[in-house]
């Protein structure tokens, strides 16, 4: 029965994968944005997001202010033309791509009485305004040409003009630590919180750091960081944890759960990419510290990904000073894992870590929002079309270069287009059991999950084949890893520490980072299951698959 079983895992999914299949799922990808941004530009545009079940746009809630669920992202500020930009790039639609950078150039203004979540504002729509600021003067052009006509740096004006909006929220604060919200014309609203989570705080450096080093102005990283070694600073003494929210003028963690999730993901993912972009060495010194303390206390199950016996590895929700489990559930933004491991090298574990993700997306033909894994069914049962799967999977693709995850990406495909597809664009699954459509396209299905779709499948993209080295921001936002962020111009960022000796050398990035210095999967593995099929069946079991 073990042979014939694992025989099924391998017709399934090992040998090589037609390049006919893989162009066809390329053009599919493709037409998924196309449907989509079409669909936004013809039904919601100006408008900052796209109901694709009433085909209408919608922008903040203004009769509710505290419905934050929509009123952190929505700014009334085009939102998705925005969040889009880059994507026609990569995708190499350049008349679009010129056409999408004017109009946002002559109808966006971020003079609005709007209060937005700084975290979102920085990662959706500065980080993205940066993004095609560099695609746009690349003397390069590695996407062809998306040079635009008398271009005088209007999307880095942009992009600088809502940065200074966003900076009262660094005022005041006795830690450092920003408030999770402003208010565009007016600053920090007088009735705001003190309490902020730890992701929003301290997922700020990739897009201020960058946008520092463009203007020549210290200002924006100098707050970004502050806020990133301020929440290094409260640690846990006994653990060397993080909780998930804290109060910025106490410093007194509110909410003691560690874990890999909503409220903590993307503050380990900037400490690794704000070094690989900028190469101070504190970064990758705060996340190697980070990554294994996560190791020691979050993770469970058998030592090694394919050998051994034992559970699946598994990353679970911790008190940060106890290491004792909080929860038994694990949530979708959580899958953004396995591909920040890939960057490190990490690629065993990714595996490990990803065939689980798969395994809960296999079962529902989406990832819950929070899945109970003791129970074996989803906790919070909608899916908002996000990414961090595919993402995961398309890292992992170009680092193993298995057939396997383009099996994976066919089946997310396939899934996104069975039951998230309506009338104009796709939906928010609002339960993936029943699967009950939600009038909601986010923004981030368009920059993230289409991009990373298409370039699983796009082997010649520039992004492979230019020579270029790529780094995406936390929202897909594509940012060449360019020498000229390499330099502070300025001395001492912090005071008190020597300039030189917080810089890595030239030599010691490139051994930090080269691909051969990674723990790579051999190449008589490429073509065999990345997983073991007894280890397969294993996490098919626990998700309640078989």
């Amino acid at each position: 029965g073990a042979a014939a079983g694992g025989d099924e895992y391998e017709r399934r999914y090992s040998g090589a994968f037609p390049p006919q299949l893989r162009a066809r799922l390329r053009d599919a990808a493709r037409g998924m944005f196309v449907f989509g941004y079409d669909s936004y530009m013809e039904h919601a545009f100006p408008r900052d997001e796209l109901d694709p079940l009433h085909c209408r746009g919608r922008g903040p809630d203004r009769r509710d202010p505290s419905n934050l669920n929509i009123n952190d992202v929505l700014g009334n500020y085009s939102l998705t033309l925005i969040d889009t930009l880059d994507t026609l790039a990569v995708m190499g639609n350049s008349s679009e791509f010129q056409k999408a950078v004017k109009l946002v150039i002559d109808t966006v203004s971020f003079d609005k009485d709007s209060t937005v979540q700084v975290f979102e504002a920085t990662i959706r729509v500065l980080g993205s305004l940066l993004s095609a600021h560099i695609i746009i003067t690349d003397s390069k052009q590695p996407f062809g040409d998306m040079s635009i006509k008398d271009y005088d740096n209007e999307l880095l004006h942009l992009a600088h003009d809502l940065a200074v909006r966003l900076l009262p929220a660094f005022e005041n604060t006795k830690t450092g630590i920003p408030y999770p919200r402003v208010n565009l014309k007016k600053g920090v609203p007088p009735d705001s919180h003190n309490e902020t989570c730890t992701a929003g705080a301290g997922s700020l450096l990739v897009e201020f750091g960058i946008l520092s080093r463009l203007l020549g102005d210290s200002t924006f990283e100098w707050v970004a960081r502050r806020a990133v070694k301020a929440l290094w600073s409260l640690r846990s003494n006994n653990t060397g944890l993080l909780g998930n929210v804290v109060n910025i003028q106490t410093g007194h963690w509110v909410g003691k759960q560690s874990g890999l999730g909503a409220g903590s993901d993307s503050f380990y993912e900037y400490l690794l990419k704000s070094y690989i972009l900028f190469g101070e060495k504190e970064d990758l010194e705060m996340f190697n510290a980070a990554y294994q303390n996560i190791q020691n206390h979050l993770r469970r199950g058998r030592e090694a990904c394919n050998e051994g016996e034992g559970d699946p590895p598994l990353y679970v929700n911790v008190n940060m000073y106890t290491g004792q489990l909080m929860n038994t559930w694990i949530d979708s933004l959580q899958a953004f894992f396995p591909g920040l491991q890939v960057l490190i090298g990490d690629v065993e574990d990714a595996i490990c870590l990803h065939a689980f993700y798969y395994a809960i997306w296999k079962r529902y033909g989406a990832l819950p929002e929070r899945y109970n894994w003791q129970l074996q069914a989803p906790d919070v049962p909608f899916y908002p079309l996000r990414p961090e799967l595919v993402e995961s999977t398309y890292l992992l693709y170009q680092a193993t270069k298995n057939p396997f995850y383009l099996h994976v990406g066919m089946d997310i495909l396939q899934s996104l287009e069975k039951y998230t597809k309506a009338k104009c664009g796709y939906a928010t699954l609002h339960h993936v059991v029943e699967k009950t459509k939600e009038d909601r396209m986010e923004s981030f299905f368009l920059s993230e999950t289409c991009k990373y779709l298409y370039l699983l499948f796009d082997e010649e993209n520039p992004v492979h084949k230019s020579g270029n080295k790529f780094m995406f921001t936390t929202e897909g936002h594509i940012v060449s890893v360019d020498e000229r962020f390499r330099t502070s111009l300025w001395e001492d960022i912090l005071p008190g520490e020597e300039h030189s000796a917080r810089r890595a050398k030239p030599t010691e990035l490139k051994a930090a980072n080269f691909s051969s210095n990674c723990n790579r999967v051999p190449d008589e593995r490429r073509y065999l299951l990345p997983l073991k099929s007894n280890y397969m069946r294993q996490i098919d079991r626990m998700v309640g698959l078989i």
